[in-house]
Formats: C-alpha cells, structure tokens, sequence
C-alpha cells in the first residue's frame, strides 16, 4: 500500500516537522512493515510553469515529425515574449495549456534544461509529459494538456504536487484495514497520539423504497450491499488534477472521472465499488452463485467460463460482474473522450465473503485491488459511507444530481464479543501492563470493552481479524512496543537436544558443504510432467504422488517424491546466470502416498493430543523419508599453473554419496545400474545391507543426454540422490575412531581377467569374502582392455590387497594364501583367472 504523506496529513494533524522517515519508524514501531519511503521530486528544480501554446509550425523532413512552438508562458521568463520550444509529441494543439520547463530547471533523474539547437531551430525549454516529471504516464502516451482554465504562468510543481513523500507498506494478509488512507491514518493517530479525522464519519441518508431495485439470493456470501444513483453527469466531465495526482502517487493509472473516483474512495476508505452505467444495466440487480459453464467478459477483455461457487453480479440479462473481482464489459462506463460519454450511473457498495472472493480471484487468476481488499477483510459498515462519498464526489465534480433512493440490503449479523482477563496480555508479555492500559490500547484501535477484571470485548467492524483472546494481547503489545519487551533466554532441560537424526542431517550437510558443495533448499511442489522429462517408466513408483487441494502454483500441484527436480531447476537457473561450474546439494523431505487411503481426525482443542491420537494422525499422511541429493556440472577442479584442472564426471556423484554413507556409519555397495533419468552406461545403483538382504536406496552418474535436452542442462550433469533414512538404520550410530596397528602391513596385488559385462563389485566382493579376516583394504587401482593380449570381451581388473593381523607380524606364505584363496573364490564366482 502505498500513502502519500501530504495525503495522511488530511487527517492526522502531524506535526510539521515530522518527515516520511518520522513516521515511518513510528509505524514500524507499531507493527507496519513500511518497506521504503519514496521523496517524489527530490532532486526537482524550476521554473517549471503553466504555458499556453501559441503557434504550431510542423518542421519537414526528419524521420519522425517534429514541430516548432510558440508558447506564452506569462512573465515566467522574465521577458513576458512567447517561449519557442521544438517538441515531438503529437496530443496537443493550439490554444492548450501544457506544462513547460524553462532553461535552468533540473528534471528528475538530474536532467539539466538549457537552450540548445536542435533541428535546425533553438529550442529554449520542453513541453513535458508525465513521464519527465517522474509522474508516470496518466494514459495519453504523451505530453500533459491541463484544463483550460488553468492560469499561465502558474508554478506547476505545485499545481501538480509534484514533491512529495510516500510511504510503501507491506501489508500483512490479517490487515485489511491497513490497504486505505483511511486504515494507516488510524495507526498513525494512534503512534503519535493524536486525533483522527475519519473521512468515514459522513451524513449517509437511510435506505428507502425509492432506490435502485437490488435482489441478494445469496446473503452469505454478499451479507450487505448499497446502491446509490447518480443522474445527469457531464460526459465530458475530467478528473481534476488533485484526484489524478493522488492516483498517481498510490500507483494507480487515472482513467476518466467516474472510475477515478471510485478508485480514489476505495483507496481512501479501503472500500472497493463499482460504478455501471445505468443506462447499460437491464433491470433488477442481483446477487447470486454462478450456473456452471455461465460465460461473462470482464473488465480486460477476456471471456471468462463460470464455475459454480463464483459470486456474480446479475440483471435480467445474467452476469454483469465478478462480485468483488472485476465489473463486466456489457455495462462498462464510457469513457469521457467517446462520443456519447455516460451520463447516469448506479455506485455500487458491497461486502463479500472474503473466502469466497479470494477462491474466485485465484480460480479465474485475476487478482485486482477489489479483490486483495475484500480478501484480507473490508469494513462493512464503510459501504454506505464509501457510497456516499462517491456520490458527493460526482456530483462536486461532474454536474450530477444524487437520486433521493438509497438502497440498502443487509443480512443481520450480532456483534462478535470476546472474554478476555484483564492480565492475559501481561502473561502473553511477560510484562506488568496493568488493566488501565490494555483498556486504553483496545479502546484506540477502535474496541469497546467493559468490565473488570475479566473484560468483555467487541471488535471495530474494521477488524475483522480480532477473533481472539491472543488477538487483543497482539494489540496491547504491538501498540506498547515490541521493543519494550525482555529479552530471556529460555532454560532447556538437561538430557534434552538434538536428536541422532537431526545430528545426522546436520553433519550430512557440513561433510558435503566442505567437499565444496553449496545447499539449495527448493520449494517441494513439481509438476507431474516433470517425471516425463525425468525419462521415467510409466509403471514407475515415483509418479504416484500426493496432489495438493490448493497448490500455491497450479502449474506444480503435486508434491515430490524425488529432490532432483528442484535441484536440477537450480542448476539450471545458476548455468544461465553464467555460474556454469556449480555443485549442489539439498537434504530434504519426499511425500510418498500410503497404499491404504485414511481421512484424518481433527484433533482436540482443549486438551494435549494423546500419543494414540498423534500416530491416527500420522497414519493418515503420505510417508515422508528424508533423502539427500547432489548435482554437479562444468568443472569439478580449476585449471591452472597448478594443473588443468578437470570436469565433473559420475565418479564425483558417487563419491558424494559415499561421502554420506561414511558420514552415517554405513557401507554403501556400488554395482552398475540402469534408472530413469541417468545415462545407461554411466549409472550407479546404490544399495545397504539391512539384515542379510540388499536394498536400493539411490542411484548416482551422468545423467542421460535426452533429459538434459528436456530440462535444458548442461552437457554431462551428473547427480546423485540417496534416501537417507535408509541409510542412517543400517549406519553405525557409534563413532568408529581409525585403528592404528603396531604391526606392518603386507601387500598383495593381483590382476584378474574378467568378462567385460562382469562388474567389479561383484569381483571385490568375491577377494573380499575369499581373503577372510586378515584382508585390512582394497582397492581397485587399474582397469585395462585389450583385445590382442586379452581376448575379444575381456578387460583386466587390478587390485591391491592389503593384509594385516592384530596379533601379529604376517609371513610371506600368510599372506599369500589369503591372497590365493580370495583369487580362487572370485574365480569361481565370477570366472576371474589371474593374468599372466
């Protein structure tokens, strides 16, 4: 929400020392997030004046037509004689009064203005347009045309109201009644206490039978709605400069005088309306729930299908507007320039449902300054009042005659009381407010209360979000000043901390983070074609997924069952910001559904949940196993005088998973696989013992060349992506310090020729388990082909196997028995033979 500060001063009385910067920290102070304060026309100088133009002289003979003009400018110059200015702009013609900018003045952006040539001809000043002046464009595309009885001469910085503060505030979604003047002006008052002028306390006569007929079928989604008609507007009526400016200042677009004075009420009282050309409108004006498949063309040209929980605006016809979203083209005003401009009006000023606007906003995805208001929370007794203004309005500014029927219909509601102890808010604070000030704190945001030590409490209309004891504490303390409360750290118990698994993740992280990968947390929603880009099986389990109701994104509404989607995205937003070497990482949850569908219970308010009660909730949602993933791409090592550095390839992706599976204690076996989205002949299955049997728990190498075309990577991405928790039950929980022998190891290499389709952890497996206890380590340290020395669909493996006995020095025939028997059962086994 943006707030002019010469438009809040219209009613608080600030003082007039205070600055936009002033009052921001007051507001901040008291809960308001103002993110900036803008000084419109800081760095502006004059003169910058009323002109009237004179003469037109088209010049001929450049690419684009420019004209040459004499401007009266009254005495502004000094001389009184007519100032001649080259201008480019088209909207204008002899006899307007424009703005004009004389040698000397400074535009904003520092733009210094002196006589200069151009053209052919000197050119002493501009002719300006909204834009120059830093005002934003008012919907000409052009130059400013004042009204015609503006004075030449006159100071145009202040006619326009060009310098000025405004204040931008983040409004919170549970505080509507901050999206106003009206609203912020309150707070204001408040943090400096000082009176409000409420430019809702308004003579608003009451309904009667002479009024627009109006029919509400639905009063819970629209419990109030005012209607109010206007007869005899001038069609050629303007917005006056004042309106348009303070428009302009809260970032709308002014756009002709009946929308321009809705809009400018609706800013100022946080009321949205609507104004429909009465003579448009066929009959009654009803308010119902859409017929599914019903069509309407709205406000921006679109023609919009209907669902049946849609809120519309209705005459005999059908749907004449989105309630509380956007009016319907079929009775939009006229603007002033058409030819028949429109002359009678009917205002409408109603209350909506807000959960019911906000699902129809979002369905249609149509998000307008009607809609963000009345989903956040309107004033419904503002409606007459808005109504009234607006009427007011239009008939100081366009001629128009207020019709004496004042429609009203409203469905009765009583007033929402709350009982609350005068101490909680000191309990919530930990501070001694005292009775007295959390009356007085109530009663300043607009609250009546009684009683005495337990305080009866109704809300103001404006605030709807008072719905509870917590939310009257809130108020007490904000407007008390968060500042003001203690600092206390809180006291754990002993015993308590963190438990393994979160141990366990943490270390996860800080082992990947210092082998130089950096953590990307992502959002967890996909969308379900992603798994086709993936390149995965149609059967496979990974696309079942748990879809959600009311998915922030339409476009992703489904919750991941794989992290590498969202990584992979990072990557690939990091690649196209020209960070091509990159190594991610995210350790996070993935939603896996549950074979048997339950419906959970809502548990008990008033008492904790029993243990019971906690896992039927559980049950009844997806499982959700934490895993860890990593991606690479570009190089893995830099080149330099140091080397030439190196790419990332999938042995980098697997040793980060090992890197996981050491840092939990566990083993992992590495064989060749074949999985979704990685490359056939560069992937990894990954597996953990767990009570005798194998189990895959992830996959690691290079990803395939037709998933990274699909999700536009880099050549040869690698990833790598484990579950976790599958990991940490087979893991050692117990720290393993490094063994020191203080006996001297022996080394045995041997060099196994092999079928090429053999894999090698078949083959170390086998030296393994057949050298027994006394094998320390091995290690794979060559891998040979050649088909003249070994035979066709061979490949020779070469290992070096280290022996060692705790309680002794090993001899030479020890050794080398264990190294025969591990040779002979990987032969057996595998159909090694040892190469001579």
């Amino acid at each position: 929400m943006r707030v002019p500060l010469s438009w809040l001063r219209e009613y608080v009385d600030l003082p007039a020392t205070q600055t936009g910067r002033d009052v921001q920290a007051k507001l901040i102070s008291a809960g308001l997030e103002v993110e900036t304060v803008e000084h419109l026309g800081a760095d502006l100088k004059g003169p910058l004046v009323v002109g009237q133009v004179l003469t037109i002289e088209e010049l001929e003979g450049f690419k684009k037509p420019i004209r040459f003009c004499t401007v009266d400018v009254g005495q502004a110059n000094g001389t009184g004689e007519p100032q001649e200015i080259v201008c480019g702009a088209r909207n204008f013609a002899v006899g307007d009064k424009v703005v004009v900018v004389l040698p000397g003045a400074t535009l904003p952006g520092g733009f210094s203005i002196a006589a200069r040539k151009t053209y052919g001809k000197t050119s002493h000043g501009m002719i300006c347009s909204g834009d120059e002046l830093g005002m934003g464009d008012d919907g000409s595309h052009g130059i400013i045309v004042l009204p015609p009885e503006t004075e030449v001469g006159k100071d145009a910085i202040e006619l326009l109201e060009l310098v000025d503060e405004v204040l931008d505030i983040a409004v919170t979604a549970n505080r509507g009644d901050c999206l106003s003047i009206r609203g912020v002006a309150r707070e204001t008052a408040i943090a400096y206490g000082l009176p409000l002028s409420d430019p809702a306390l308004l003579d608003v006569p009451g309904p009667n039978a002479f009024g627009y007929p109006v029919q509400v079928l639905d009063p819970v989604g629209c419990d109030r709605f005012t209607a109010r008609t206007v007869t005899g507007l001038s069609p050629e009526a303007r917005s006056p400069i004042w309106l348009q400016r303070r428009l302009q200042k809260v970032g709308m677009r002014p756009i002709s005088l009946a929308v321009d004075v809705t809009n400018y009420v609706m800013m100022e009282l946080g009321q949205p309306l609507h104004a429909y050309d009465r003579s448009l409108v066929q009959g009654t004006i009803g308010v119902r729930r859409a017929e599914e498949g019903e069509k309407i063309v709205t406000l921006d040209g679109v023609t919009r299908t209907l669902h049946a929980e849609d809120l519309v605006i209705t005459d005999e016809r059908g749907p004449i507007g989105l309630a509380g979203v956007m009016g319907g083209a079929n009775t939009e005003i006229a603007d002033h320039t058409e030819a028949e401009g429109t002359t009678d009006i009917v205002i409408e000023a109603a209350h909506f449902n807000a959960v019911s606007i906000a699902r129809t906003a979002r369905r249609h995805k149509l998000s307008s300054e009607a809609s963000k208001r009345f989903e956040r929370g309107v004033d419904p007794q503002a409606a007459s009042a808005a109504a009234q203004r607006t009427v007011d309005l239009l008939v100081l500014l366009a001629g128009g005659t207020a019709e004496a029927g004042v429609t009203e219909v409203i469905s009765p509601s009583a007033p929402h009381t709350i009982a609350v102890a005068a101490d909680h808010p000191d309990k919530v604070a930990g501070v001694e407010y005292g009775r007295e000030t959390v009356v007085r704190r109530l009663q300043e945001v607009g609250c009546d209360v009684y009683g005495q030590d337990e305080l009866i409490v109704t809300g103001p209309s404006w605030r709807p979000d008072l719905a509870e004891v917590n939310d009257l504490a809130e108020e007490v303390i904000r407007l008390e000043g968060y500042e003001n409360l203690p600092s206390t750290l809180p006291k754990p118990p002993s015993g308590r901390g963190l438990t393994h698994r979160q141990r366990l993740h943490r270390r996860v992280g800080r082992v990947l983070a210092g082998a130089g990968y950096v953590e990307a947390p992502n959002y967890p929603f996909v969308s379900e074609q992603v798994f086709d880009q993936l390149g995965l099986a149609a059967d496979d389990p990974a696309r079942r997924v748990v879809t959600l109701v009311n998915p922030l994104n339409d476009e992703e509404p489904a919750l991941r069952t794989s992290l590498l989607p969202g990584l992979l995205g990072a990557l690939r937003r990091n690649d196209g910001r020209g960070s091509h070497d990159a190594a991610l990482f995210e350790t996070g949850l993935v939603f896996l559904p549950r074979e048997e569908q339950r419906v959970a219970v809502s548990p008990p308010v008033d008492r904790r949940p029993t243990d019971e009660e906690i896992a039927e909730l559980n049950a009844a949602l997806p499982e959700q196993p934490r895993h860890v993933a990593a991606v690479l791409a570009g190089s893995r090592e830099q080149a330099g005088w140091w080397g030439k550095g190196r790419p990332a390839d999938w042995a980098d992706a697997i040793e980060a998973a090992r890197t996981v599976a050491r840092e939990a204690g566990a083993e992992l076996v590495v064989r060749s696989g074949q999985y979704g989205p990685w490359h056939p002949g560069r992937c990894a299955e990954l597996a953990v013992v767990a009570d005798g049997a194998e189990r895959v728990v992830g996959h690691a190498g290079e990803l395939h060349p037709r998933v990274l075309k699909a999700l536009g990577l880099p050549a040869r991405t690698c990833a790598m992506e484990l579950d976790l928790d599958a990991v940490e039950q087979v893991g050692d929980a117990i720290p393993q310090a490094p063994s020191i022998s203080t006996f001297p190891v022996a080394t045995q290499d041997v060099a196994l020729v092999v079928d090429k389709f053999v894999p090698h952890a078949d083959v170390e497996a086998s030296l393994r388990e057949g050298a027994g206890e006394l094998l320390e380590a091995i290690r794979l340290f060559d891998v040979y082909e050649n088909a003249e020395q070994l035979g066709e669909g061979k490949k020779s493996l070469a290992y070096a196997l280290r022996f060692r006995a705790v309680d002794r020095t090993l001899t030479v025939d020890e050794a080398s028995a264990a190294r025969d028997a591990a040779v002979a059962l990987a032969g057996e086994r595998t159909g090694a033979v040892l190469r001579s």
